[in-house]
């Protein structure tokens, strides 16, 4: 642009249909290059992002945004999202050792990656929720610390002891339910704790007009405020990758846009305080009060 080369900024997404078109060269820009860094799984790129700002332009959990806000770091919200997907069927028990079902957890232990995994968060909201269950009846196991490094779990939190693996514990019987992310455990004695979770997530998704959504997509706050046409750019960027992505069959797990986002985000925020991930609600504005002019601006 203007004989100028393009800003070129670190950049951190996962390898979908929407992202490989910005990955494979077919959506590019004469103003801002990609530099893509490759982490796998993604998730490890949350802790860089939040603790050091390690890239320009990053794929983040819902929940490690929001508790990052809450504690004031530097990060601005695109309305892009890279993961969504129901989790009913993430929560899985040992059918071996006795059936289980979201009214008969409380009182048992259940483990998560971490406290502030985002799927975590949303089946917890669900279970409390739409199943009645009491989340503080239930003895939470996890294995690592939050994202942000100012957030403590709540002090009846247990850490599962060094070397402890999640599906080892569930499978002696160390723990009566375990949280999961987007691999399962092909073990066929484990079970989902929700009943038939695929209709369970359709009667859901009827019920509250929502799909979660997991990732999305943050900038360092000073690439907005010094070089603000750059994050129009990249949200364009990634706006176009979706477009030439192949269309979602049914219900889009990707939605882009504030307003296509509200509805989940409205609800996540609500979960986060319900659960004291964060201290206070955020409107879904305020959220992306410092890009919402540039979003305008693109479509």
């Amino acid at each position: 642009m203007n004989g100028k080369p393009p800003t070129a900024l670190r950049t951190v997404l996962g390898n979908y249909p929407h992202t490989l078109p910005l990955k494979n060269g077919e959506i590019a820009s004469g103003a801002v290059r990609l530099d893509f860094v490759d982490v796998k799984p993604t998730h490890l790129a949350f802790k860089p992002m939040v603790r050091e700002l390690a890239y320009d332009v990053s794929e983040m959990a819902i929940v490690t945004f929001l508790m990052a806000k809450a504690h004031g770091k530097p990060l601005a919200l695109l309305p892009a999202v890279m993961v969504g997907r129901f989790q009913h069927h993430c929560m899985l028990y040992n059918a071996e050792r006795g059936a289980l079902t979201p009214q008969t957890l409380a009182g048992r232990r259940a483990a998560v990656r971490a406290y502030s995994q985002t799927t975590g968060v949303w089946l917890r909201g669900i279970l409390a929720n739409d199943y009645g269950l009491d989340l503080d009846s239930v003895r939470w196991v996890t294995f690592e610390d939050a994202h942000v490094a100012e957030y403590r779990d709540p002090p009846q939190i247990e850490r599962a002891a060094a070397g402890k693996e999640m599906t080892g514990m569930l499978l002696a019987g160390e723990i009566d339910a375990a949280i999961y992310g987007l691999e399962l455990p092909p073990d066929p004695r484990l079970k989902s704790l929700i009943p038939e979770p695929e209709a369970a997530s359709q009667a859901w998704y009827r019920k509250h007009g929502v799909t979660p959504v997991n990732h999305l997509v943050v900038v360092k706050t000073d690439l907005v405020r010094t070089r603000p046409h750059v994050v129009a750019e990249v949200y364009r960027l990634l706006s176009a990758a979706k477009r030439a992505a192949p269309t979602p069959a049914g219900i889009d797990p990707a939605p882009f846009g504030i307003a296509a986002n509200r509805p989940a985000l409205e609800l996540i925020v609500d979960y986060c305080l319900q659960q004291r991930m964060i201290p206070r609600r955020f409107s879904v504005d305020e959220l992306f009060a410092d890009v919402e002019e540039l979003i305008e601006a693109t479509v």
